[in-house]
């Protein structure tokens, strides 16, 4: 079954899931857009595929600010746009029982990167989304630790949090329109990535081996994507969404009366 979408922007295309995502979409035979900071490696897709498959835009989404004309530079070059991956993140580790060690810029950006820049892009893209005859997809890459926060790592569990909560929401608010907006949200575990590479997380050594191997995450979630899952929990996410995530929805459900 292939990707039921014609043309596809994966933001945060770099590497990792959202290379790998990028993969995806043209062996699906569909063209994609991937947007990253590191133009060298944008570059090599584009080189590899071929410039009718593929095309790149060097652009950092923690620079909130430009988001907007971003937003309105691509659909104004790809009207026929209809399914949007926002995929950049970060992941940082804080011990708060030593505050002097703390960096407090360092937690705005995890959370500007995992979490504004996300309701941002969302914000900037929904217009033009809402305006399509067809169903539209944006689809996130969330975490499971949106669902379980992990010591070490709590800001980027709050960050993905926070994602997962809104788009709970959002996904009720567009339900009934206007346009036909899906809403889809992978919970990864953890991924052999560049995530969590020491440079980035000195704490972690032999990061990149850490968790599920890349190849195996990306044909499990790839699956439920294309079998339309809203919700595409991977690995031990399965087993902490399927524990948490029923009765946290049928509370979301009661408290808003939907039913």
């Amino acid at each position: 079954m292939p990707l039921k979408y014609s043309k596809a922007l994966v933001i945060g295309a770099t590497s990792g899931i959202g290379l790998a995502y990028a993969e995806k979409v043209v062996a699906d035979g569909k063209k994609v857009i991937v947007v990253g900071r590191r133009k060298e490696i944008l570059d090599e897709f584009v080189k590899k595929h071929g410039e009718n498959k593929a095309e790149a835009v060097e652009f950092d989404i923690t620079q909130l600010d430009d988001i907007p004309k971003f937003a309105q530079d691509i659909v104004n070059k790809h009207p026929d746009l209809d399914c949007i991956f926002i995929n950049s993140g970060i992941q940082r580790g804080f011990d708060f029982t030593k505050p002097e060690t703390i960096d407090l810029s360092a937690i705005g950006l995890e959370f500007t990167t995992n979490y504004l820049s996300y309701v941002h892009l969302t914000h900037a893209f929904l217009p033009f989304l809402q305006k399509q005859k067809n169903e539209t997809a944006l689809i996130y890459t969330s975490s499971g630790l949106a669902l379980i926060p992990l010591v070490k790592r709590l800001n980027y569990s709050a960050s993905k949090a926070a994602l997962h909560h809104f788009l709970i929401a959002l996904r009720a608010q567009l339900k009934d329109g206007p346009g036909n907006v899906k809403v889809i949200e992978v919970f990864p575990p953890a991924v052999q990535t560049e995530l969590h590479d020491e440079r980035h997380q000195p704490d972690i050594k032999n990061g990149r081996q850490m968790g599920m191997p890349l190849k195996d995450f990306t044909e499990d979630s790839w699956a439920k994507i294309l079998n339309d899952d809203d919700d595409v929990p991977v690995g031990v996410a399965v087993k902490w969404y399927s524990s948490i995530e029923s009765r946290r929805q049928e509370l979301f459900r009661a408290m808003n009366g939907l039913g």
